[in-house]
């Protein structure tokens, strides 16, 4: 068996040292499929991270929606009093409440010809589960300061630090209002659809975020969601169950089903994970192609080779290491050239690249070599000597 295997690697070796334009050309190929798969995996997670960060990283375990949002963050309309009877629960530790919408923001240093910038604005409740956790700085200190704790991304973006004043514009009655609040502390990236977050106390958020009327005309202070954290994690199912049960016009789900219920998350990861599909099929006939190509050429050799006794073993390791070999060479390229590639993407682009990720997709690529290559290899293993040679009668 050693001896066959080593005759066989020869032999590959051999004919891809011979023929190694053509191989190579091949591999090229594969690692245009490869930058493209890995391409996908990345713009995937990134555009999912940018879409669900902040909601992923909650405090607490369960979301609350009113009843008829269709879990939409921001069609969700909870008045305060539902809080209370929410807190009450048995099995409850804890809830916040999260209020979300958007605002420009006016900075030092900002270049003032260039358009405003948007940020996602979350009103939250200093201490409880939705308040993000800070990395520098202090958390927020009461419902109604006028302080706010920004995201890393904006940070970085602005140069903005603690102690510096933002100006909020926000539009109330059709007119701008602009509110200025300090920073206090600066969190990790917590993106919210799209965009990097600004939080606030609650109160401070309802009298700032943009409304039809200046002011605050409701006599029941509303929010959009509420996230709960629970005494015992373990108890999601009975907990959603009880506390529909128990509150009317709310509806209950885990942060996963929050995330993943966010408008156009479902739709933008099903259309990736599609095109990464397609492609994976696409490389898989590629090779596919090119190796029966290749075996079509040389019937006469491996004819020949059979007439000296080598046996099916032999012919069928030698074909696969050829299309082994030369599928990871393609796969290597082509994991080399995204990495060079996402170094010169800009920090706009929303490509997050993480290790289970791309080692899912590099050992799919590397399987898709011998997949393609299945027919080939079945036929050259069928070859009759003599009929390849052209001496059957």
């Amino acid at each position: 068996m050693t001896m066959t295997f080593s005759v066989a690697l020869y032999l590959a070796f051999k004919e891809l040292w011979r023929n190694r334009g053509r191989f190579f050309l091949v591999s090229m190929v594969i690692a245009l499929i490869t930058l493209l798969v890995i391409f996908l995996a990345g713009l995937g997670e990134g555009l999912a991270t940018a879409n669900k960060e902040y909601l992923s990283n909650l405090g607490g375990e369960l979301v609350v929606f009113q009843d008829q949002a269709n879990l939409a963050v921001l069609s969700s309309q909870i008045g305060r009093s539902k809080m209370n009877d929410i807190r009450r629960t048995d099995g409850v530790a804890d809830a916040g409440a999260i209020g979300a919408s958007s605002v420009f923001v006016e900075y030092p240093g900002m270049d003032t010809t260039a358009e405003p910038t948007s940020f996602s604005f979350l009103g939250v409740e200093p201490g409880r589960p939705g308040e993000p956790t800070v990395l520098d700085g202090r958390s927020l200190s009461g419902l109604r300061a006028n302080e706010a704790i920004i995201d890393r991304r904006i940070a970085q973006d602005t140069g903005l630090q603690i102690g510096d004043v933002i100006t909020i514009k926000s539009t109330q009655a059709g007119v701008d209002q602009f509110y200025p609040v300090t920073i206090v502390g600066i969190t990790a990236s917590q993106q919210f659809f799209f965009q990097s977050s600004i939080f606030v106390p609650l109160f401070t958020w309802d009298n700032i975020r943009p409304k039809p009327v200046v002011g605050n005309s409701q006599s029941e202070l509303t929010y959009n969601i509420i996230n709960i954290k629970l005494e015992n994690p373990a108890d999601e199912e009975v907990m959603i169950e009880r506390l529909q049960n128990d509150i009317a016009g709310i509806e209950v789900v885990n942060v996963v089903t929050a995330y993943e219920n966010s408008p156009g998350y479902a739709a933008q990861q099903s259309t990736l994970n599609t095109q990464r599909g397609f492609t994976l099929l696409i490389g898989v006939l590629v090779v596919g192609g090119f190796f029966q190509i290749q075996t079509l050429q040389k019937v006469g050799q491996v004819g020949m080779l059979k007439a000296l006794g080598a046996s099916n073993p032999l012919v069928g390791l030698a074909a696969t290491a050829q299309i082994i070999i030369t599928n990871l060479l393609g796969v290597v390229l082509g994991g080399l050239a995204t990495f060079l590639l996402a170094l010169g993407l800009p920090q706009n682009v929303p490509i997050i690249f993480t290790g289970p990720q791309v080692i899912i997709a590099i050992l799919t690529l590397l399987f898709i070599g011998p997949l393609g290559g299945l027919v080939s290899i079945r036929f050259l293993v069928r070859v009759e000597p003599l009929r390849a040679l052209g001496l059957a009668s």
